[in-house]
Parts: C-alpha cells; structure tokens; sequence
C-alpha cells in the first residue's frame, strides 16, 4: 500500500472562465454572483442544520462589533473635548465639574469592557461553532459516503473532489461565516463613519471608498489568478503529496529505506515545488507591486484630508477632539474597506472551494432498486445465481473487463472462478455482489435481476473475502465479529469463526487473546500481525457471517499449503448446501468443486468439473499441467 491518494484541487466546473466578448459580460457578473450567493448560502444552511444559535450568535456579535468602534471613536473625543474645556477654564480661574468627565470615563471604560467581552465570547463561539460544524460535515460525508457507487470512486475527478472536500470542508465553512460576519462588521462600521464624516465634508468619505476600488479590484483578480493557477497545476499538487507520502507512510518506508529512495524522492519533491512555486511567485508580485502603487496614492490622500481638518481646528471650527474623531474616521473607513476587500476575497475564494463537498453530496447513487417496491431476498437457502450477456468496463475505460459472459451457478453448488491475472475474476465477483451494475446484460438471483432486489438485502446474503481484505485498528474480537454486526457480539460464535479458520492458535498466544488491539494506530501496545494472520482473521470473518453465499477471492493466498487444505476442509463442512464461490490461482483448490469456470480476457472459455476439464484438454488443462510439474520439480529437486 502508498497510502491513500495524493490530493489535488477541484474541477474548473464552478469557475467559468470571463467572457471575450464585452455583450457577454453583464450574463457572466450575473451568473458569478448568483453562483457566490448560492454556495454562501448553502454554507449557511449547513452552520444552521448544526445548531440554530451559531448563527445568530454570530450575527449579534457581528452588529455589536460593527457599532461599538464608531461609539468608542465618538466618546473617546467626547472625553478630549472636556479635558480641553476644562483647561481652559481652569486656566482662566474658573470651575469645571469634574462630574461631566467622570460620566464619560465611566461610559469609555464600559465600552472597553464590552469589545473585550465581545472579543471573549466571539472566540470562544466561533471555536465552539469550528469543532460543531467540522464533525456534522464529517458526518453528513460520511452518511453519503455509504451510499455513493463503488464506481464513483474509480473516477480520478470523482475522487480529486472527495479528498478536497474532505480536507477542506471542516474548517472552510467555518472560515467562510466567520470570514462573512467581519465583513457585516465592517459595512456597519464603515456606514457608521461616513455618517460621522457627513459633519465636516460629503465628498471625504466616498474619496477614500474610490480609492480603494482599485485595491479591490486588483485583491479579486489576483485572487482569482491565484486560484485557476493552483487548479491548473493540480497534478504539480498531487506530485508533491505523493512524494511527501511516500517517505512518511508506515507500509512504504521499509522498502524507501532498503532500496536507498529517500534522496530520489526527496530531490523530485524539490524539483515539482521549484516549478509550481515559480508560477505562484510571479503572482503574488504583481499583486504585491500594484497594491503598493494604490496605497501611496492613497496615503497622499489621506495627507490631503488630515491637513484640511487640522486646518480646521486651527481656525476654531473644530474642537481638539473632533480632530481624533474625524481622522480616526478617514482611517477606519480606508481600513474597513481594504478589510472588506480581503473578507469578500477570502469568502468568495473559500465559496469555491466549498464546490467540491457541494458537488460530492449531489452525486447520484445508480445502485438502486429498478422497481419501486424491491422484492424481498429469501434468506438461510441455496441461491442461483444466473449471468445472461453480461458485460462490463470501468467509468471512463474503453475496454471492457467482462465480455459478453454467460453461466449459471447452481444452487447448493461450488463454482471455482480459475484464470490469469488480470482476467477479470475479481470483477466478476463485484458484479455478482451488485457493487457494480452491468454495462450490458443481466445477473438474475433465483431467477430474478438483482436491480429488482435492495442493495443491502442482497449484500446481507454474502459472507465474502476480497483479495484486499479488511485490517481494522480494534480488538480481535471486533474484527472477527465485523461479519455480521446487524447482530450483538457473540464470543462462544466469535471463539468458534476462529477455530473454523485456525486461527485460534496464534490468537491465544497474543497478550490479551481475543481482546488484544491490532495495529499501533491508537494503543501503544497494539500488535502488527503477519499478512497470514491478518488473512486467517479473514476467513474467520466470513465464518462468523450470516451468509447464504460464500464467496472467496484468493481467500488463502498468503498461507502455506497445510494451512489453505485445513481451512478447505473447514470450508466443505461449513459450507453444506450454501452457494459457494471460490477465486484461486492454486488448482488444487478447483479438483472437489462441482464446477470450474475458467476466464481469460473477461470472457468464460471453459465450463466443467476438473475430470471434464482435464479430458478436453484446453486452457484448464495447461493451467493445471504447469502448476502440477512446477510442484513436481520442486519437491524433486
């Protein structure tokens, strides 16, 4: 194993690229800001399916910090206003109530206490808010995750976004609503200083809004620019995870170490961030450049404007602390719009990446009942299974897998599937389990299509091993008992799968038997088993089922050969009349069965019982020829 895939970034799909043609324009601002309110929107109704009082939470403390500086601001010159009228005239020899001050440093210190407050609890809500909303996207992934066609995930775009969103969306909508509750902060804020500014000029505030237009308007297009470079470059993204895997994933680093790849890998990592890293750069110094050039155009502004109301409290139309006042203003209100520019930025590039969960949870599930009322399995009896034409390719492949394959599998019978790598009997196998739906043709159970049955009824007939059989981080009882859990743990049925499977032995001599940890993945004191007792812990699971099929795929590929005959006798007394369905590349597995399929490029070539098979002389034969004199040999030799 590598370890799961490396992560890249969304598809372009939600980003449609700017129209050349100017007529063009008006449909495409009109479709992208319906696309950002819809999707911040949905973000919204996902903090609200959390919990109602995270929102509104937010949104009070939002208004109260839109407010509370423009109050702060306008008592802080009340306050300086006083302290100079009372110098003056205590200067002249007259009184001055200190009372009038006092009102106001009470006033002053309680909006000290209240943004401190506001701060306290904005904190600790938007925390609260990130762990509650982070575990209910994680579950509402989840619940879809269990419903979503196994061929979904066979798609590199379909499984690009699932690792996006699931990276991402913990703490994107968090990001997002918080990012969005600043920006209501900061248009309360600011409204509230250009009506303060409205006192001494019209024109002063909306000077300052325009000159930060451009500002705006570069953050957005770099932003953008930022974004569609990162998607472009995705596989530069994934190159880098992979690599940066490799070195720090568990399976791998045995062989890195032996063969001596660390340096390769680490001098190819190097190689991929030097050329994605050169792009990225050129993009942040622009942006960097011209937000420089629009920002000493505004400080000469600003100069301009604090001159103008200097002059003014030096010929006496102002008083000392409206000065404060009013160039606090002009400075808040250039702040908050570049603060409002960063916000809607940051919302509208996290909107976009928020298409990924958003594109994962509208994925269509194709394996469904046909019929609006499923028929109902009969359980705890031999099943047929019957193949009419069936055919088969992957999403996206052009070649099909299985060819235009027909065969019954009898009730009560054994069917052992026998061919090369790669023929397609895996596959088969899927199909018949109904993870995949056929391209072409039917599979018909009891005589009835499958699609006519539900998924979970068919599945619940099917105690199985796949070849890449299940390791699970808990105990040796849980992973014995993983086959059927529709029902409560049972140890003396627990005990008795692993006898079935010889496994009892080892397990017994593990530190807590049955109760040991498997992996170091959460106890220190966890146990790594040999692949071959991870293998037995298998087939143990596959007796511990409730099945009425048995199907086997290779299910005794890493045991020795006294082994794989104990656990085939045990497999002939549990068996009985059940359906059973066996994968091997060891043909002396297929002798006892009551029929032996042999697939070769996703096509049955040949039908029989292995004295049938031996006399005809075809495929089968060869097969089982060459395997037969290469055990001759050896134990001659």
């Amino acid at each position: 194993m590598m370890g799961p895939p490396p992560m890249g970034f969304g598809s372009s799909k939600f980003v449609p690229k700017p129209p050349k043609n100017l007529k063009e324009w008006p449909q495409f601002i009109k479709t992208a800001i319906t696309g950002f309110f819809s999707r911040l929107f949905y973000i919204f109704g996902l903090v609200w399916n959390t919990s109602p009082w995270i929102l509104i939470s937010l949104c009070l403390i939002s208004i109260l910090s839109g407010i509370l500086p423009v109050v702060t601001s306008i008592t802080a010159a009340k306050l300086i206003n006083l302290l100079s009228e009372a110098i003056v005239v205590h200067s002249g020899g007259g009184s001055f109530e200190f009372s009038r001050i006092f009102g106001i440093l009470v006033i002053q210190f309680a909006l000290i206490f209240a943004n401190g407050l506001i701060g306290n609890i904005n904190v600790a809500v938007t925390r609260i808010a990130g762990e509650r909303v982070t575990n209910h996207v994680k579950e509402m992934m989840m619940t879809k995750a269990k419903t979503v066609d196994l061929q979904s995930f066979d798609r590199p775009d379909f499984y690009e976004r699932l690792e996006n969103a699931e990276r991402e969306a913990g703490m994107r909508p968090v990001q997002i609503l918080t990012a969005t509750f600043n920006a209501i902060s900061s248009i309360i804020s600011m409204v509230s200083f250009v009506a303060v500014l409205f006192a001494i000029s019209t024109a002063a505030p909306f000077v300052i809004i325009i000159l930060a237009l451009p500002s705006a308007i570069i953050s957005l297009i770099y932003r953008k620019k930022a974004f569609n470079y990162v998607r472009m470059r995705s596989k530069d993204r994934r190159q880098l995870n992979y690599y940066s895997g490799l070195m720090t994933n568990k399976d791998m680093v045995k062989e890195v170490r032996i063969f001596g790849l660390s340096d390769l890998f680490i001098v190819r990592y190097n190689d991929v961030f030097k050329r994605y890293y050169r792009g990225l750069r050129s993009i942040y110094l622009k942006e960097g450049f011209w937000k420089t050039v629009i920002s000493l155009a505004s400080a000469l502004v600003n100069c301009l404007l604090f001159l103008y109301i200097a002059k003014m409290v030096f010929e006496g139309k102002l008083q000392i602390g409206d000065y404060t006042l009013y160039t606090g203003a002009l400075n808040s209100i250039g702040t908050l719009v570049m603060t409002l520019i960063a916000t809607t930025s940051t919302i509208y590039e996290g909107t976009l990446f928020i298409d990924n969960l958003i594109t994962f949870m509208k994925e269509k599930t194709t394996i469904t009942p046909a019929v609006d009322e499923p028929i109902p399995v009969n359980r705890h009896t031999a099943h047929t299974i019957e193949l009419k034409n069936v055919s088969f390719k992957y999403p996206g492949a052009k070649e099909f897998v299985i060819k235009n394959m027909n065969g019954t599998i009898k009730a009560g019978s054994s069917v052992v599937l026998v061919g090369l790598n790669g023929a397609g009997k895996t596959t088969l196998i899927k199909l018949i389990t109904r993870l995949y739906d056929p391209t072409e043709g039917q599979i018909l159970l009891d005589g009835i299509d499958i699609k006519n049955y539900k998924p979970e009824d068919i599945y619940s007939l099917f105690g199985i091993i796949f070849q890449d059989f299940g390791k699970y981080a808990v105990s040796v009882s849980e992973n014995i008992y993983f086959g059927d859990v529709r029902q409560e743990l049972n140890k003396n049925k627990v005990a008795l799968a692993a006898g079935q499977s010889n496994a009892t032995d080892f397990i017994e001599r593990l530190p807590r038997g049955f109760d040991t940890a498997l992996m170091k993945y959460f106890e220190e004191d966890g146990i790594e088993l040999s692949i071959g007792q991870w293998q037995k812990l298998s087939i143990a699971r596959a007796f511990y089922s409730d099945s009425d099929i048995l199907v086997l795929d290779e299910p005794t590929a890493s045991l020795d050969a006294i082994a794989e005959q104990e656990i085939f006798n045990q497999f002939d007394e549990l068996r009985k009349d059940k359906t059973t369905i066996f994968v091997s590349h060891r043909l002396s597995s297929a002798t006892t069965a009551d029929e032996i399929w042999v697939i070769d490029g996703g096509q049955l070539i040949e039908k029989g019982n292995h004295k049938e098979l031996m006399n005809k002389k075809g495929e089968y034969y060869r097969l089982f020829s060459t395997q037969a004199k290469r055990y001759v040999e050896s134990a001659e030799n």
